[in-house]
């Protein structure tokens, strides 16, 4: 119990290190249980569930920074609760997802952009670790980031047909189009796609569905979610590249890269003034090798 009180106490000093983020905090999780009160009075057991994993969401960044002495940037901190609360709470209990088409879309190139962001913080890391026996350039590092970004967002996808498949969730949101091509249409069965266009109507077992077209289910959605996390990723990847190779002189990264509370190996501070525990992938710079690959 000593630990856990220590632990508590410890995520409760991080998150009252700045008034302004305190407040933001307070209010989203007044709001949300707010709506976990109102879920219980109507009966809505699993909008009350959802609640209850935002909360516990919310305290994720902290644990972290208290379990693992990484300090999160304040700018992160935010926008992964702002993202949590548009992503549960407004796009789930309140069906954002449908009010707004361009809800999904927009929390899906924020996920790219953080995950590159962590990413990056993590390779980082371990590219300053005496216990890892690689060194790898400001490059590689971008490119380590943007693969991470882009295997968890593939990874979220799976999440998503699994939990259609299994459970039919319809996590992998639909799309209405007017026209289709598909070698399952092809008489002859020679493997020539074969077009309906201008399709206004379509009966399952005699009932027309009233869509106005044809029911894509999910691929639509699933390769739009890719496409944008893709441009996330790629956005924060150039961003961390130049941050890494101007070794740390830009503010806008380091508003978005998680750090080891303690200076490591491998810091700039003596030779650029920068924070020494933000380097890491910098140790590669000085030459060509910098985009050549590991140093």
């Amino acid at each position: 119990m000593g630990r856990i009180r220590e632990k508590a106490q410890a995520m409760g000093r991080i998150m009252r290190r700045s008034k302004k983020a305190l407040a933001l905090f307070v209010v989203l999780r007044l709001v949300v249980l707010a709506c976990a009160v109102g879920a219980l009075v109507f009966g809505n057991y699993e909008a009350f569930f959802l609640c209850l994993l935002t909360l516990v969401l919310f305290l994720v960044p902290p644990f972290i920074e208290a379990s693992f002495s990484i300090t999160i940037p304040e700018t992160l901190e935010v926008v992964i609760a702002l993202f949590i609360f548009a992503a549960e709470i407004l796009g789930e209990l309140f069906h954002f997802y449908t009010l707004f088409p361009f809800w999904d879309t927009l929390l899906h190139t924020f996920n790219g952009f953080l995950a590159a962001a962590i990413g990056l913080a993590l390779v980082s890391i371990l590219n300053r670790s005496d216990r890892i026996a690689f060194s790898l350039s400001p490059f590689f590092c971008a490119v380590v980031a943007f693969y991470f970004s882009m295997t968890i967002g593939v990874l979220w996808e799976f999440f998503e047909f699994g939990m259609d498949w299994v459970f039919g969730l319809d996590m992998q949101k639909d799309t209405v189009l007017d026209g289709i091509a598909s070698v399952l249409l092809d008489p002859e069965g020679l493997q020539r796609p074969f077009s309906i266009d201008g399709i206004q109507t379509v009966v399952v077992n005699g009932q027309d569905l009233g869509l106005g077209g044809y029911l894509d289910v999910g691929l639509v959605d699933t390769m739009e979610d890719l496409l944008v996390n893709f441009v996330g990723a790629l956005s924060f990847s150039v961003i961390g590249y130049r941050y890494l190779k101007s070794k740390g002189a830009g503010t806008f990264a380091r508003r978005f890269v998680p750090v080891l509370d303690a200076p490591g190996k491998g810091g700039w501070t003596d030779d650029a003034g920068g924070p020494a525990d933000v380097a890491g992938c910098g140790d590669a710079l000085g030459g060509e090798a910098d985009d050549a690959g590991a140093a």
